[in-house]
């Protein structure tokens, strides 16, 4: 298979020098013009498992790397990394489904490609004499997902970016307390479409070319790279097989996805499941405050020149969504002149537009819906209420969504299942969960005990956030006491990876200027170097 830019069909790279490069020379994304119509053979889903449909899904992309070493890649990919065997379960809520897409290292959706990626890139490196730094920006999960993944890799170093004080206190400690001689966290003073603009701008820098002169190329782990971006593919099709597993759909029955998203990547790799054969009916677009993919769906009109909001849903805060350039390819027919031209407009205009007929094919295909902060403070109030269910922001962005679009689709006479993507833990956003539930603290009925605030490391001992988290002042609670009353009321049981936090040594407390960014990756890839400690 080859790939190319989405703005240019003039240089073609293997699946390898794809997931290596992980972002054009020209700014673009790669795409293959050669996407298997019939790349899901529904008629195996009833003998297969994850594992073996990853094997089939992402054999078809990276088909220069042999099978048997791409299968013992997905097995150390997954095999006791997720505490459920069948990696993104799909659970019932009230008439519709949930797929559970956090029970991996970090408790995000981002560990189903991030187990995998640093697997691809191994392969990829395979009898090369090459060393890779990774640059890549966060709202908030990818980045500990890839610092997890990517520890202590062999010739390959990281360096992460995420917005100073945008993302959640636990979400800040994953990260500030990640371990590994290979891996480096900056704060950057600015929202997250400055760290993920300056990103991609760095690998056109003066730094870029002379880490190159001195062998090191640089990546990426955002859903802009391929490799991160394929993996995603394979939980549609699971979700898929799960319901026809259960006898609730008979093989060719159209189902619907609702995804919570900011940087189209996740959605979009349901798109690429529908292209690839999957009876997808619709892929809604779930958007928060930050309602720009929702406004583009529905106007065809793509406009940055907005105010950026701060919400509950951090990883969804994002006005400029890389992925989208990825769509725009394909139902344009593959014109890549005019992703360039539309590329440029946003670049230098901050804005674009389609023309009617292409957002039309667009429409075809995807539905959109956005909720305010008020609706998702109260579908998680409602889903525990309701269904006993404990769920995280942006999972309740998405599940506000579905609820409109379902109504909506009612009216019309025509319902299919529908399956909500389920992207966080509700412990990685203790506080916004608990408060949406049961309201803010209040008396000592509704504190938890000292043994529970120690427990929680809430008190003033060993192990609290207090001084050294970014985000909070003076004595306000940190998030292990919203875990804790979040616990005490609910008994969801918190995952082992976030309660221990608390006990963790802060390691990285760089912040940042934007203009200080390359230089910060510069200095790092000195790991990379023969007198480094990552050679």
């Amino acid at each position: 298979m080859r790939y190319h830019s989405t703005r240019a069909k003039e240089d073609f790279y293997s699946p390898k020098e794809a997931v290596l490069k992980g972002l054009c020379d020209d700014g673009g994304l790669f795409v293959t013009d050669e996407l298997p119509e019939d790349g899901i053979d529904l008629g195996e889903l009833f003998k297969t498992d994850y594992k073996s449909l990853a094997l089939d899904i992402m054999g078809r992309f990276f088909d220069d790397i042999p099978r048997e070493e791409l299968k013992k890649a997905i097995s150390e990919a997954y095999d006791g990394k997720f505490m459920s065997s069948l990696v993104t379960p799909l659970t019932e809520i009230g008439d519709d489904w949930l797929l559970e897409l956090y029970h991996g290292p970090t408790q995000a959706f981002k560990d189903v490609a991030l187990c995998m990626l640093p697997k691809l890139m191994s392969l990829a490196l395979k009898d090369r004499d090459e060393r890779i730094m990774i640059v890549t920006a966060t709202s908030g999960d990818t980045g500990k997902a890839a610092l997890s993944g990517f520890q202590d890799a062999e010739h390959i170093a990281i360096t992460v970016f995420y917005p100073h004080q945008g993302v959640s206190d636990i979400q800040y400690l994953q990260m500030a307390t990640q371990e590994g001689s290979n891996v480096f966290v900056g704060a950057v003073k600015g929202n997250f479409d400055d760290c993920q603009t300056e990103v991609k701008e760095i690998f056109s820098s003066k730094e870029a070319e002379k880490l190159l002169s001195e062998g090191v190329h640089l990546s990426s782990a955002n859903s802009i790279n391929i490799g991160r971006l394929v993996p995603q593919i394979v939980y549609y099709a699971d979700a898929y097989r799960q319901l026809l597993m259960r006898g609730e759909i008979e093989l060719h029955d159209k189902v619907d996805f609702c995804v919570p998203t900011g940087n189209f990547g996740d959605v979009l790799a349901g798109y690429l499941a529908k292209r690839m054969g999957l009876p997808i009916g619709k892929l809604i677009v779930a958007s928060n405050d930050n309602k720009i993919l929702t406004d583009f769906l529905s106007t065809g009109v793509y406009d940055k020149r907005r105010e950026f909001k701060k919400t509950i849903s951090p990883s969804m805060d994002i006005l400029v969504s890389s992925n989208l350039e990825r769509l725009l390819y394909y139902e344009s027919g593959g014109d890549a002149e005019l992703v360039a031209r539309l590329m440029s407009d946003l670049k230098e205009k901050g804005v674009f537009e389609i023309d009617k007929e292409l957002l039309a094919r667009i429409r075809e295909i995807f539905d959109c819906g956005y909720a305010d902060e008020a609706e998702a403070r109260r579908t998680i109030r409602e889903a525990y209420g309701s269904y006993d269910r404990v769920i995280d922001p942006h999972t309740a962005v998405a599940l506000c969504v579905a609820e409109k679009y379902k109504k909506k689709r009612a009216k019309e006479g025509n319902v299919r299942p529908l399956i909500v993507l389920s992207t966080a833990s509700p412990y990685k956003f203790a506080r916004d969960v608990y408060e949406s539930i049961f309201g803010a603290p209040r008396g000592e009925s509704d504190s938890p005990s000292d043994e529970e605030a120690r427990k929680a490391g809430a008190a003033s001992g060993e192990g609290t956030l207090e001084g050294r988290q970014e985000t909070k002042e003076g004595g306000e609670p940190d998030g292990f006491y919203y875990m804790e009353m979040l616990y005490q009321r609910t008994k969801e049981p918190i995952p082992k990876p976030l309660s221990e936090l608390r006990k963790k040594e802060i390691r990285h407390k760089a912040v940042l200027r934007r203009d200080e960014m390359a230089g910060f990756v510069y200095d790092n890839a000195k790991v990379l170097k023969p007198e480094g400690r990552n050679s």
